[in-house]
């Protein structure tokens, strides 16, 4: 079975305890969730939980079947062809001179990230995008001393209708 990533869109009641037993139900079929992003929706008592699990897609369908079952789910989605998805990142960067500093200053400009904190011998770096966005700035930075990382996980919206 080929396991491929998938982004599923839930829209739940919340309340206490919904997102222990949605995890739960990937984690009893195996499946490791890659993130999961909730927070309030367009209806009011409704939160929107967004999910990247790799999967395979026979085990994905059982998992959705089952999420349907359950009082607090009230629908689901799998997006994951026709989205806009986006992840919030923030990295602490260690500039020890300002040759370092400009240079980091140069890529933060290149990837249309912004810089939200400084000090003496650090920078804050906030970067928005998609995935491969982000794992391209940290990789490129790498070199220069990551003291921190914070990824959001990702959020994602279906487009069109």
């Amino acid at each position: 079975m080929i396991k491929e990533y998938h982004v599923i869109s839930t829209l739940v009641e919340d309340r206490p305890g919904v997102l222990q037993k949605i995890a739960g139900l990937f984690n009893r079929r195996g499946f490791n969730i890659d993130s999961i992003t909730v927070g309030a929706s367009e209806v009011e008592g409704l939160s929107r939980m967004v999910i990247s699990v790799n999967a395979d897609a026979q085990g994905l369908e059982q998992v959705i079947k089952q999420l349907n079952k359950l009082v607090d789910v009230i629908k689901i989605k799998d997006i994951t062809q026709n989205a806009v998805n986006r992840e919030l990142c923030l990295i602490k960067v260690h500039v020890p001179n300002e040759k370092v500093r400009a240079e980091i200053m140069q890529y933060t400009n290149i990837f249309r990230a912004k810089i939200v904190d400084v000090s003496e011998e650090n920078l804050i770096i906030e970067l928005t995008g998609d995935i491969e966005k982000i794992n391209a700035f940290i990789s490129l930075i790498k070199g220069y001393g990551i003291k921190n990382i914070s990824r959001t996980g990702l959020t994602a919206m279906a487009r069109g209708v």
